[in-house]
């Protein structure tokens, strides 16, 4: 059975021979081409460890509700007549929710949480969606911090299709899981909206040790000394880390591309060369469809520009603008013909590997920047993008246009320039005494 589950990796996964003793790359390379060359071996192996998958544990575009447990006779349905969906069960009812929602980072991360409970409702509680009671609803709270049993629940992050996917990493933070059920609390008050179902279980249960927190979170950043580590930790990707040429170079890409754009994670990834346009002046600006479905666009700056030229050679593609295939993704898959994007699920698998890294490169010398690189993300770019800008001189009002804020306000939150200056001379003027 182990044999086969190394199968089944080696296509879909990266330095999939690192945790095998005595397996370094060059023979790794030869079984891959062994593998290649005969795909039917690896079909085969697939089936043999089929049984790898806990019962019911499968990602939402493939769940088949079991008649008892699909809502059609839910508890708490509402009367038939009276209900202005088509949806003749619960899965159905999700899916028209889901799709009132346009852009596909929403409907990801709704997903998500709704799939979750179905199948914990399924699972571990043996009820329907619509069958679920306030009781329920406060026992999911507790899983969510803590799902068990964690073979069946917890894994580590692996593809939608891949038979090791599991709903959860981990256990939920007091923050993640307040938005959880802040989730689906408002899922259950459209679904009484469209008489699908009477009652709301998730009404009035609070997650204790969270707290509100501001709209942004000028924490969750790097400093001007942490970008320069990182970018210096890049650099010798291939080299010193294991990386393959071409994934070291997209990571640079977009590293420099994102922090000289403050561009948003799916912004990135569904960016195409034809949204690069120079206006009459000569400037250079990435026009895109923002958060809400709002068209706006963003300035190139040098270091962007760099970015993408080099990162479009290194791809074998034309640097000219005329001689662009306009259809091309500005960020590419690895070892196609660079027509091919990525989705934004996998750019954030590749910043966090980077990230936590990094974190392990420099845990000797500074374990308190190791520790807050653990923690970073994609979106930390746009946060030290915003920050970096306005200590270097940039306007309030020219960074909230290129960040695309609707307030001002949103955006003076970087400014940590003043409290700097204020504690500094407060800090002066209120000395110890001598």
């Amino acid at each position: 059975m182990r044999t086969a589950s190394v199968t089944v990796r080696i296509p879909r996964r990266r330095r999939w021979w690192a945790a095998i003793d005595g397996l370094g790359v060059t023979v790794a390379r030869q079984i891959e081409a062994f593998f290649a060359a005969h795909p039917q071996l690896t079909e085969r192996a697939r089936a043999l460890i089929a049984v790898a998958q806990p019962s019911g544990i499968v990602p939402w575009e493939q769940l088949r509700l079991p008649h008892e447990v699909d809502g059609s006779h839910g508890s708490f349905r509402a009367p038939r007549q009276a209900c202005t969906l088509n949806a003749t069960n619960d899965y159905e009812a999700v899916q028209a929710w889901l799709a009132l929602h346009e852009t596909a980072a929403t409907q990801r991360a709704y997903r998500k949480e709704a799939e979750r409970l179905i199948l914990w409702a399924i699972v571990e509680r043996g009820r329907a969606l619509s069958s679920l009671t306030t009781d329920d609803a406060i026992a999911y709270r507790t899983f969510l911090r803590r799902p068990t049993p964690r073979e069946r629940w917890v894994g580590p992050p692996r593809s939608r299709d891949s038979v090791e996917w599991r709903p959860f990493t981990g256990g939920l933070s007091a923050r993640s899981t307040a938005y959880a059920l802040t989730v689906l609390s408002a899922l259950f008050r459209w679904l009484i909206e469209q008489r699908y179902v009477l009652a709301n279980p998730f009404s009035g249960i609070k997650v204790r040790g969270h707290t509100l927190r501001p709209a942004l979170d000028t924490t969750r950043g790097f400093t001007e000394g942490e970008w320069l580590l990182l970018r210096v930790i890049a650099d010798g990707l291939e080299w010193s880390y294991g990386w393959s040429e071409l994934a070291a170079q997209r990571l640079r890409f977009l590293l420099d591309f994102g922090y000289a754009t403050g561009l948003r994670a799916s912004e990135l990834v569904g960016a195409v060369l034809a949204d690069v346009r120079v206006d009459e002046r000569g400037d250079h600006w990435l026009h895109l469809v923002g958060k809400g479905g709002k068209p706006g666009k963003v300035a190139l700056p040098p270091l962007a520009r760099t970015a993408l030229d080099q990162y479009l050679v290194q791809r074998k593609l034309p640097v000219t603008p005329e001689r662009w295939n306009p259809r091309t993704p500005l960020v590419g898959s690895l070892g196609d013909d660079g027509s091919v994007g990525i989705a934004g699920a996998r750019l954030w698998r590749v910043m966090r590997r980077f990230f936590t890294q990094a974190a392990d490169v420099v845990l000797a010398e500074q374990p308190a920047t190791a520790e807050k690189l653990r923690r970073a993300s994609p979106h930390w770019m746009r946060h030290s993008h915003a920050s970096h800008a306005l200590v270097r001189g940039a306007e309030l009002t020219t960074v909230r246009d290129n960040l695309r804020h609707a307030s001002i306000a949103t955006t003076s939150m970087y400014l940590h320039g003043d409290e700097i200056q204020r504690a500094r001379q407060m800090n002066q003027a209120f000395a110890d005494r001598k």
